[in-house]
């Protein structure tokens, strides 16, 4: 057959492989056409086996899967509350335990020392440390040195010749200091209702301090309004706002700026027609040597004792960790206001609660209530056998 194709002329022969090449194409396209239907009719049994779940022979994807599936896992049942009574609060710490747990820091200094200076016997050493040491602790150099004079006195009077028996003495002498004086806040007498003017330098906690007692009285059923009488500072009377809120107390205020006077003066006319049982007024910080603010809190007070007559409380708060700066800080606002009693804050963050005795000795003021913490249950009247307690705790079973 090659040869008769050779035979062919040229012309004839380039049509023979043409036509050719053309049928060798249709074949080719036939057969690829065929494969395509062949596999699309396979799919489409493949897909009527998935969606009548017919295993059609094999092994589907779907049987793969169920076939591979992780074993069930059996998860243990937890017992949930259904409402938040069911929860369990902790039980809220008794006032002795708060005192030592909060004097801490004071216990590390004062009282432990204590146990060690005479732990190695009652000499001139001794007592040489324990001044040290209750002046670091911030009791004041004159308290300082009364109290030890006297401890020498009764421990020769007395024999006392051991640490234990010495730091008896001393919890004796530190009770006769502190005194017992009246430490509850006072009341009116009459059908209006009892005025409590709050001062102090900005910083000490002033602001917080009223929301906290706020929180007691409110508690104890006493309607309360709270007179945002800080005007130079936006801050205390959004701060203030915000104790109302959390104690249910009502609150005056004015705009920034205003007359304080005028914000007490309103606010004693709320409490009244609100018929309420106490009216706490917030006063802006004033430093020493601002005059021109001292003169302010003057006003304010004379204007509220023109409408309520003599205030029933004049607070004055004080930082503890301020140490001795507290105590000439408060001989100014003497100064200025007749102060009746102190709320020494963030006793727990110092490790100078001595301060306690420096102001009842040096400025004769009873310490009226104590910070103990940043709860709102955490100011706490001041008692002064639990906070003795608190300074030494067990330092003399120690020694």
């Amino acid at each position: 057959m090659l040869e008769a194709l050779q035979s062919l002329p040229p012309v004839t022969l380039l049509v023979v492989v043409v036509v050719l090449v053309v049928v060798l194409a249709m074949v080719i396209a036939l057969g690829r056409a065929r494969s395509d239907t062949s596999g699309s009719d396979a799919g489409s049994r493949s897909q009527e086996g998935l969606d009548q779940g017919d295993d059609g022979g094999g092994t589907t994807t779907a049987t793969l899967e169920a076939d591979t599936a992780a074993p069930e896992v059996e998860v243990p049942e937890v017992e949930v509350p259904d409402t938040p009574e069911q929860l369990v609060e902790e039980e809220p710490l008794a006032l002795g335990e708060r005192f030592r747990r909060r004097l801490s820091r004071t216990r590390n200094v004062l009282g432990a020392s204590v146990a060690d200076l005479f732990g190695r016997g009652v000499d001139e050493t001794a007592w040489e440390g324990l001044e040290e040491a209750l002046i670091t602790a911030d009791v004041g150099v004159t308290a300082t040195m009364e109290i030890v004079e006297e401890l020498r006195r009764r421990s020769r009077v007395e024999g006392a010749t051991t640490a234990d028996e010495v730091l008896d003495l001393l919890k004796q002498e530190l009770r006769s200091v502190l005194g017992t004086a009246d430490r509850s806040l006072a009341r009116a007498t009459d059908d209006g209702p009892t005025v409590w003017l709050v001062t102090g330098v900005n910083g000490t906690g002033k602001t917080t301090s009223i929301g906290k007692l706020a929180a007691v009285e409110q508690r104890d059923g006493a309607g309360v309004v709270l007179a945002a009488a800080d005007t130079f500072r936006a801050a205390a009377a959004e701060q203030l706002g915000i104790w109302a809120e959390r104690t249910g107390a009502y609150l005056v205020r004015k705009e920034e700026g205003a007359d304080p006077a005028s914000v007490a003066y309103e606010a004693y006319d709320a409490a009244t027609s609100r018929d309420a049982d106490l009216l706490i007024v917030d006063t802006a910080g004033r430093l020493q040597n601002k005059r021109e603010l001292m003169d302010e809190l003057g006003k304010v007070k004379r204007v509220l004792e023109k409408q309520a007559g003599p205030l029933e409380e004049t607070l004055l708060v004080l930082d503890a960790t301020t140490g001795q700066n507290g105590i000439s800080q408060a001989r100014a606002f003497l100064d200025a206001v007749e102060v009746s009693g102190i709320l020494l804050t963030k006793l727990d963050g110092s490790s100078k609660g001595g301060i306690v005795v420096a102001v009842q000795r040096e400025l004769g003021l009873p310490v009226k209530f104590v910070g103990l913490g940043e709860g709102i249950d955490d100011l706490a009247p001041f008692d002064p056998e639990l906070f003795v307690e608190g300074l030494f705790g067990d330092v003399a079973g120690e020694a």
